[in-house]
C-alpha cells in the first residue's frame, strides 16, 4: 500500500520462492509491503515492512577516485592530491580512505584515522629511503568503493632541483658617490641553495654600509652612501648540491675627478704669454675627463681670470700677459659629474728669455769650380733677438783648424760664394749665426767637396754578361766605360727585371757598394727568367744603362763536390801534445757543399774550432792531449754527390803510469819489484823505466835504476829493519810519465818460518793420573827465537787432541789424566 493510503493492494499470490519483484510502482512515492504464507489449509498472518520505502533507482558504492598525484616528497613526508570519482554511486561521498603499502609487503594499511573529505593529504613521519605506493577510496552511505589506481613507488628523499636565478639588475650600473644602490633578485632550488655575494672575486660581508638580506626566495645586496671604492664587478652565486648559478653586475660609482697632478710646468715663458703643462688626475671619478678649466691671476691681486674651459689637452697657452708681472695659474679637471679641486702653480714672471741663435742645419754646397764654391743654408731660430750676421768657415778635410772665409759681414742673404780655393783640395764648410747676445753654435760640417771644375756623367759600361748562376743568384761581369766624364768612377749600379714586368729593381742601393766590374745579384726566385743592366757612376751622376744581351733563367748549376787536400791532411798526421792540430782542405762544388767533420763516426770534441769559408774548411784543436788522437773524417755533400776523406791523427805525449806494481821476495837487504807496461804509451815506444825508493822517515826519493827496459827490478842494498816506499815511471822520447807508487811501506827483514818439530819426545815417569815428559830442541828455529812449547794429549782411539799448556822449558808434567 502507498504510505498515505490505508488500503492494501495484492501484488501476486503465486509466489513459491522467498522473493518477489513488485512492478508498477511510481518513482518517488513511499510504500509499505507485507507478506503472508499460504498452504492448503489456508493463509497465515502477514509480516509487514517496518518502515516505508521510497521508490528510486538502486544506490551503489562510489566509483574509484581519479588523478591520484604526488605533489611533494621529502625524506620523511609525502603529499598527495586526487579528484572525486566520476560517479558517487547515487549518494553523496561521506569521506575518503587513503592507504599505503611498503614495497616488499603484501598488505595495504590505512593512513588516515579521522574522517577525511579534503582531497589533499600530507603523510608525515616516514622513514628516509623507504619506498611506498598509495591508493585512495571514496565512501558513501552504502560503503567504501573501489580504490584508485596505485601511485608509482615513491622513495622518501629530499627533492632535488637545480638553482634558478632571476635578477632585477642589468650587467652595468652607474651610481653617483653618496647615493645608495641595491642589487635584488629571486632564486629557487632544492635543497635550499646557499647565496654568496662577491666583489672582484672577494666574498662580501655585512658592515655599516653593506647590507645583505636573503629570504627563502629573494636575495638583496644594499650599499649605503656609496664611495668610489665601491666600484667593481659584483657577483651573486646561488649554489646547492645539484649546481650553481651566477649573476654579474659591473658597478661604477662616479664622482667629480681628483685635482690634476702637479707641479704645473712652465714649458715656455715670454713677455706676453706662457705655455704651461700638467698631468691628468690620478682618479677621473669613473668618467672620462671632458675638459680642463684654466684660470690665471696676477700674483699681487685676488681676482682669478678665465683663460679657457674648452681644452682637453694637458697643455695650454696663457695669453695677454703684462711684461714683468708675476702670474699664477690654476687648473681644474671636469667630467660629467662635476669639477675637481684646483691645482695651483708657483708664481712666474712674464719676460722674454733671450739666447744666442741656434746652430743652422747642415749647409749645402753647389756650383763648385776649381777655385770657388757656393755655400747655402737655412735661417735658424734667432734666440729671441734678431740675427745681425752669419759667419761662414772652411777647412781642408785633413786639417783641424776652421778659417773664416771673409771678414765682411754676411747678411741678410743665406748663401755665399767662397773664393780662393786651391784646385784639387777637399774642403768642408760650416755656418754660425750671431745676434746681440752673441755667436751661436756652428752648423754640422757640409759634405766634403773637391775644388775642381764641373764633371760630366760617364759613358755606359762595356759588354755586361752573366758568367755564373745558382738557384737564387746570378754573377755578372763587364768592362769599365770608355769615358769617365773627367771624374773617377765611384762604382756601378746593377738592376734587374723579371721578364714580363715593367719595373727595374736595384740589386745594390749605392754605387760604392760595387766598385769592381763584377757583381753577384742575390735574392732571386728559382725558375724565373730575369733581364739585367749596369750603370757606371761618378761624382756627376749615373751613366746610361748597358744591358746583358739575353734574359737569364735562375737555377742551380750543379757541380759535384771536390776536395783538394792540404799537406796536413796526409794519411797520418803526428802532433806533439800541447801543440795545435790543424786539418784543412780546399772545397769546390756548385752549390757550395755542406761540410761535416767527424771523429771515429762521432761528433768532434767541443774544443775543436771548425771554420767553413766559401772556398774550404779548417779544423783546429789547440793544446792537444793524447785523447785528441784518432781518425778524423771530412765529408762534403751537395745535390750532385758527396766526397769523404780521412786522416789518422796521432798525438805524441809522455806515457801513462805503469800498472800493477807488486813487491815480492822481501829480504833483510833486498826485495823484488814487478810491474806491467802503461795502458797508454803516448804514441811512442817506451824507451826505459825509472825506479826510485824512499826511506819512510826521509823526504828524498833515491833513484835505483833509470835504464831498465824490463818490467822487473831487484832492489838491493837495503838496510835491515828500515821501511821503504818504491815508485816506477815509464819514459819515451817525449818525456817521463807519472809515477806509480807502492801503497804500503815494505820492511827490509828476512821472512819468518815456523820452527821445526821438537826431537826425542819420551816419558820419564808415570802415575795413575799424570805423566812426566821430556824432549830436545828442534833442529831449526825458523829465523826467530823459540818462545815456548805447546803440549797436547789424546786418549787412545779418540780423534781430537786436547791442549794442555804452553811451557818455556824442555820438560812438562801432564796432570788430570
Amino acid at each position: 500500500r502507498e504510505s498515505d493510503h490505508r488500503a492494501w493492494t495484492p501484488v501476486t499470490c503465486t509466489v513459491t520462492r522467498q522473493n518477489a519483484t513488485v512492478q508498477g510502482l511510481t518513482e518517488g512515492k513511499a510504500y509499505f509491503f507485507r507478506i503472508a504464507a499460504e498452504n492448503i489449509i489456508g493463509m497465515g498472518p502477514f509480516t509487514e515492512t517496518p518502515k516505508e520505502l521510497v521508490i528510486r533507482d538502486p544506490i551503489t558504492v562510489p566509483d574509484r577516485p581519479e588523478d591520484l598525484e604526488v605533489k611533494a616528497v621529502t625524506k620523511n613526508s609525502v603529499t598527495l592530491t586526487w579528484n572525486p570519482p566520476k560517479y558517487n554511486g547515487g549518494s553523496d561521498i561521506t569521506m575518503y580512505v587513503l592507504e599505503s603499502r611498503l614495497i616488499g609487503k603484501e598488505k595495504f594499511h590505512r593512513v588516515t584515522k579521522e574522517k577525511m573529505l579534503d582531497r589533499k593529504y600530507t603523510i608525515e613521519g616516514l622513514k628516509e629511503g623507504d619506498t611506498y605506493e598509495y591508493r585512495v577510496s571514496a565512501c558513501n552511505i552504502v560503503g567504501q568503493g573501489k580504490p584508485s589506481f596505485c601511485t608509482k613507488p615513491i622513495t622518501c628523499k629530499d627533492e632535488i632541483a637545480p638553482p634558478t636565478l632571476d635578477l632585477d639588475f642589468r650587467d652595468k650600473l652607474i651610481v653617483r658617490v653618496g647615493e645608495a644602490f641595491s642589487l635584488t633578485g629571486r632564486y629557487s632550488g632544492k635543497p635550499a641553495p646557499k647565496v654568496t655575494w662577491l666583489k672582484d672575486d672577494i666574498v662580501m660581508k655585512e658592515d655599516d654600509r653593506t647590507k645583505i638580506k636573503t629570504t627563502p626566495t629573494t636575495l638583496c645586496l644594499g650599499i649605503l652612501k656609496s664611495v668610489r671604492e665601491d666600484s667593481g664587478k659584483y657577483c651573486v652565486t646561488v649554489e646547492n648540491s645539484t649546481g650553481s648559478r651566477k649573476g654579474f653586475c659591473q658597478v661604477t660609482v662616479v664622482d667629480r675627478p681628483s685635482p690634476p697632478v702637479g707641479p704645473v710646468i712652465f714649458d715656455e715663458v715670454h713677455k706676453d704669454h706662457m705655455v704651461v703643462s700638467w698631468k691628468p688626475p690620478l682618479d677621473d671619478g669613473g668618467s672620462e675627463i671632458t675638459n680642463y678649466i684654466i684660470e690665471k691671476k696676477d700674483a699681487h691681486r685676488d681676482l682669478w681670470m678665465p683663460v679657457t674651459s674648452a681644452t682637453v689637452k694637458t697643455t695650454c697657452k696663457i695669453p695677454k700677459l703684462l711684461e714683468g708681472r708675476e702670474y699664477q695659474v690654476r687648473i681644474y679637471a671636469e667630467n660629467l659629474y662635476g669639477i675637481s679641486d684646483p691645482l695651483i702653480s708657483d708664481e712666474m714672471k712674464a719676460k722674454d728669455r733671450f739666447s744666442v741663435p741656434d746652430a743652422p742645419e747642415q749647409p749645402i754646397i753647389k756650383d763648385v769650380t776649381k777655385d770657388s764654391a757656393v755655400v747655402v743654408w737655412n735661417k735658424p731660430y734667432d734666440g729671441g733677438k734678431p740675427i745681425t750676421t752669419y759667419i761662414v768657415e772652411k777647412k781642408e778635410t785633413m786639417a783641424t783648424r776652421w778659417v773664416r772665409v771673409t771678414k765682411d759681414p754676411i747678411f741678410p742673404g743665406t748663401q755665399f760664394k767662397v773664393p780662393d780655393l786651391l784646385e784639387g783640395c777637399e774642403y768642408e764648410f760650416r755656418v754660425s749665426a750671431e745676434n746681440e747676445i752673441g755667436v751661436g753654435d756652428p752648423s754640422p760640417p757640409s759634405k766634403p767637396i773637391f775644388a775642381r771644375d764641373p764633371i760630366a756623367k760617364p759613358s755606359p759600361p762595356i759588354n755586361p754578361e752573366a758568367i755564373d748562376k745558382t738557384k737564387n743568384s746570378v754573377d755578372l761581369s763587364w768592362q769599365p766605360p770608355r769615358h769617365d766624364g773627367n771624374s773617377k768612377i765611384i762604382g756601378y749600379l746593377v738592376e734587374y727585371q723579371k721578364v714580363g714586368d715593367e719595373d727595374w729593381k736595384k740589386a745594390n742601393l749605392t754605387a760604392d757598394s760595387c766598385p769592381e766590374t763584377k757583381y753577384k745579384v742575390t735574392g732571386l726566385t728559382e725558375g724565373l727568367t730575369y733581364k739585367f743592366r749596369v750603370k757606371a757612376v761618378n761624382a756627376a751622376g749615373e751613366s746610361e744603362p748597358a744591358y746583358v744581351p739575353d734574359p737569364v733563367e735562375v737555377k742551380d748549376r750543379l757541380e759535384p763536390p771536390e776536395l783538394i787536400l792540404d799537406a796536413n791532411m796526409a794519411r797520418e798526421q803526428h802532433v806533439k801534445a800541447g801543440d795545435t792540430l790543424r786539418l784543412s782542405a780546399v772545397i769546390k762544388g756548385v752549390p757550395f757543399p755542406k761540410v761535416s767533420w767527424k771523429k771515429e763516426d762521432h761528433e768532434v770534441s767541443p774544443k775543436a774550432d771548425i771554420e767553413v769559408t766559401g772556398v774550404g774548411s779548417k779544423l783546429e784543436i789547440r793544446n792537444t792531449v793524447h785523447e785528441d788522437g784518432g781518425i778524423y773524417s771530412l765529408t762534403v755533400e751537395n745535390p750532385a754527390g758527396s766526397k769523404t776523406v780521412s786522416v789518422k791523427v796521432v798525438v805524441l805525449d809522455k806515457p801513462g803510469p805503469p800498472r800493477n806494481l807488486q813487491i815480492s821476495e822481501v829480504r833483510s837487504d833486498s826485495c823484488y819489484l814487478t810491474w806491467k807496461e802503461p795502458e797508454d804509451d803516448g804514441g811512442s815506444v817506451i824507451t826505459n823505466y825509472v825506479v826510485e825508493r824512499k826511506d819512510v822517515a826521509s823526504a828524498q826519493w833515491v833513484p835505483i835504476s833509470s835504464s831498465s827496459k824490463k818490467h822487473s827490478h831487484m832492489a838491493k842494498y837495503l838496510m835491515e829493519g828500515t821501511q821503504y816506499l818504491f815508485r816506477v815511471a815509464a819514459e819515451n822520447q817525449f818525456g817521463r810519465g807519472p809515477y806509480v807508487e807502492t801503497l804500503k811501506p815494505i820492511k827490509a827483514v828476512d821472512p819468518l818460518h815456523p820452527p821445526g818439530p821438537p826431537k826425542n819426545l819420551h816419558h820419564v815417569d808415570v802415575d795413575k793420573t799424570e805423566v812426566s815428559l821430556v824432549w830436545n830442541r828442534p833442529d831449526r828455529d825458523g829465523g826467530a827465537e823459540i818462545t815456548g812449547y805447546l803440549v797436547e794429549y789424546q786418549e787412545d782411539g779418540a780423534e781430537e787432541w786436547t791442549k794442555f799448556q804452553t811451557v818455556p822449558m824442555l820438560d812438562c808434567v801432564v796432570t788430570g789424566l
